[in-house]
């Protein structure tokens, strides 16, 4: 009996200890650069289609609302930092005006849904068929976020990963 427990209470330390070395050595997220772009100010080019699952966004519909636009692809490393950070922006703000929708960038359905699922999304993302939306947008590379103010106008461009703190930080200028 106490050999067994002297065997759990090793296994338990080794297990503490190997997260702690993985927490110690993690990387933490950069945080995304606030780049120019010929579309801040104006409206922002039209954005819907379907959902992933189920469903259909329409940025149209979310006039009066803030609207943080992230195109993503499953293959992106950076994208797989910033998953966990977009829906914990999405979580803390969901009843503050502020939607977030994810745009899959020249990806699969299969592997987007995938992704989705495994970092837990917790807002939607749309399919974007052809690139059309991110040819409109003019993204050449995932992440990219777009922050639309409540008049439909693009007010922020990031690029790279983002945090849910920096977002939070843009939102509020935005809303001022």
């Amino acid at each position: 009996m106490r050999r067994s427990v002297a065997l759990a209470s090793i296994l338990v330390l080794v297990v503490v200890a190997i997260f702690s070395a993985f927490l110690a050595t993690r990387q933490p997220v950069s945080q995304a650069t606030s780049a120019p772009s010929p579309l801040l100010g104006k409206l922002a080019p039209p954005l819907s289609g379907a959902e992933l699952g189920s469903g259909h966004f329409s940025l149209r519909a979310e006039r009066g609302k803030v609207v943080v636009v992230n195109f993503w692809a499953s293959w992106c490393a950076p994208c797989q930092s910033e998953a966990p950070e977009l829906s914990t922006f999405a979580w803390q703000h969901r009843n503050s005006g502020v939607v977030v929708i994810g745009v899959v960038f020249n990806d699969t359905i299969n592997a987007a849904t995938a992704f989705a699922h495994l970092y837990g999304s917790l807002y939607p993302s749309i399919v974007d068929p052809g690139g059309v939306i991110a040819n409109s947008y003019g993204v050449t590379s995932p992440p990219t976020t777009y922050i639309i103010d409540r008049h439909g106008r693009v007010a922020a461009t990031l690029l790279g990963a983002t945090t849910a703190k920096q977002l939070a930080a843009v939102v509020a200028r935005v809303n001022t």
